[in-house]
């Protein structure tokens, strides 16, 4: 099955602090650096990890020609990627502290410019039957669901950033959605995971994944409901966990139509990312996936 991730691009400027700044609170950063970002780009890198055949669409600014490198570079196919000589590419300033817990500030810049012209060149595009992969980093996502359930794709959404446009979305249209619990919360005004699991099952017809942090993760589909734990493991840097969470929970659910084995694929995915740092670039093959070892093995 072909998958296009139809999603943001970024550059994301990392900081490292002793804590995430307060309000009012001036501190030196102890260390900085420049990597490939953006929800989109990582989940795309992520599928492309797994071994399906992934393409990218979105729009960058001259000066993200190297978010477009690197997905090449990951097997991703970029034909879809468009250059904007006028735009800015999207980027992220990402406080890191040492306890590997960061907190993310976006500016959407291209990916927030996506016309109804370039939405169905890539339509055109695709094969019948496709998936395609949103996260809610472009403009008009609402539509953009829409109009991929209207021409047959398959369609699956990580809702986040969580905002007024992503509550605003065709949920029942989505076949795989996507949450963390902050998200779920905003969604549902629940605040235990049982609750939220049970409300966004009446939201969304489809799949519904929860992630819980520490506390692992819940699946709802078609009235039952599944749960796994995390690995524990020494986490480094926790940028990247929850997009490689969603292109190997998708990647193994395609291959396989098991929810527990998707839920276990994922979970080891995510344990490993978090061990390194950076974001696209932290994200493992599924060899690795497959035969590292984590402490918990």
């Amino acid at each position: 099955m072909k998958v296009c991730c139809f999603g943001s691009l970024n550059i994301d400027r990392v900081y490292a602090l002793d804590h995430i700044v307060r309000p009012g609170e001036t501190i030196s950063s102890t260390d900085y650096a420049v990597h490939a970002g953006g929800k989109g780009l990582n989940q795309a890198v992520a599928l492309s990890r797994t071994g399906l055949d992934t393409c990218h669409a979105g729009k960058i600014g001259p000066e993200g020609l190297f978010l477009r490198d690197i997905l090449d570079r990951a097997g991703v196919d970029t034909s879809r990627v468009i250059v904007d000589e006028h735009s800015v590419t999207g980027h992220a300033i990402i406080q890191v502290e040492t306890s590997g817990q960061n907190s993310i500030l976006l500016f959407g810049g291209a990916n927030q410019s996506i016309t109804a012209d370039e939405r169905r060149v890539v339509w055109e595009s695709l094969p019948a039957g496709s998936l395609v992969l949103f996260q809610n980093e472009l403009n008009d996502t609402d539509i953009l669901i829409r109009e991929a359930h209207e021409r047959g794709f398959k369609v699956a959404f990580n809702a986040a950033p969580m905002n007024e446009a992503a509550k605003a979305c065709p949920y029942e249209y989505v076949d795989f959605l996507f949450v963390n619990e902050t998200e779920a919360e905003a969604l549902t005004g629940e605040t235990t995971a049982p609750r939220q699991l049970e409300k966004l099952a009446a939201l969304c017809p489809g799949i519904v994944v929860l992630t819980l942090g520490s506390n692992g993760a819940r699946v709802a589909c078609n009235g039952e409901t599944w749960s796994h734990g995390i690995f524990p493991v020494r986490a480094v840097d926790t940028t990247a966990a929850g997009d490689t969470y969603t292109g190997f929970f998708l990647a193994a659910y395609l291959d396989s139509g098991s929810i527990p084995e998707a839920m276990a694929l994922a979970a080891r995915a995510s344990a490993l990312t978090v061990t390194r740092p950076g974001a696209a670039e932290s994200i493992p093959t599924l060899d690795e996936v497959l035969h590292t070892t984590l402490p918990s093995d």
